[in-house]
């Protein structure tokens, strides 16, 4: 990314963040491509040794596309919260052109510890997440709880915290807290009925 991309970006930011109109739309392709073009080595398979962390892609992209200097955090949460959505997308993507891969639809599926996914230490509650069904939970999350499903996309692919993810959607860190806790547990038992549909629970 040269300088004026990221002059470009830091400024489109700054608008996004005062709310101008427009500006969401001409900074996303900008991110996008850095975070594709990042994203494509470990997605391929040739970092070997390597394993993918989109939060960690994610705050790179920060790094390499902003200014710090010019910006403060309400700046970079806006980052974060539309890195994350891209991130999510780039994702959804990779696992269905991968499943297409093989005649019928039949290959592995796509899947990440949720370790992996927000960034955090592996522990006994680790989820293994497949990213289809992961997003197509979110999205029938989003039709009963939207403001639920952007947190779990927040904290999941943007690697944003309890009180970032708080700040950006416009709550206190307790309610955050509390409807985390919620969405989580909602996401587990959601993923857990589409694999037993779908015949995987039980299976040899």
């Amino acid at each position: 990314m040269d300088d004026n991309a990221g002059a470009s970006a830091t400024q489109l930011l700054t608008r996004v963040s005062a709310g101008e109109s427009g500006a969401v739309d001409r900074l996303t392709p900008i991110v996008y491509e850095q975070l594709r073009a990042m994203a494509t080595g470990f997605l391929a398979g040739e970092r070997a040794g390597h394993t993918l962390q989109p939060t960690a892609l994610v705050h790179e992209a920060y790094v390499r596309l902003i200014d710090q200097r010019s910006v403060d955090e309400n700046n970079r949460a806006a980052f974060m919260g539309l890195a994350a959505t891209i991130m999510r997308r780039i994702l959804v993507d990779h696992a269905r052109a991968k499943k297409r891969v093989k005649r019928g639809g039949s290959s592995r599926r796509v899947e990440l510890r949720e370790s992996q996914i927000s960034g955090t230490a592996p522990s006994k509650d680790d989820l293994s997440i497949d990213i289809e069904r992961m997003d197509l939970a979110l999205v029938k999350l989003a039709d009963l709880d939207p403001r639920k499903a952007r947190l779990i996309e927040l904290r999941f692919f943007g690697g944003l915290d309890e009180n970032e993810s708080a700040n950006l959607i416009g709550i206190s860190r307790a309610t955050a807290s509390r409807e985390w806790r919620m969405a989580r547990s909602w996401l587990v038992r959601e993923l857990s009925l589409m694999a037993e549909s779908e015949g995987e629970i039980g299976r040899d």
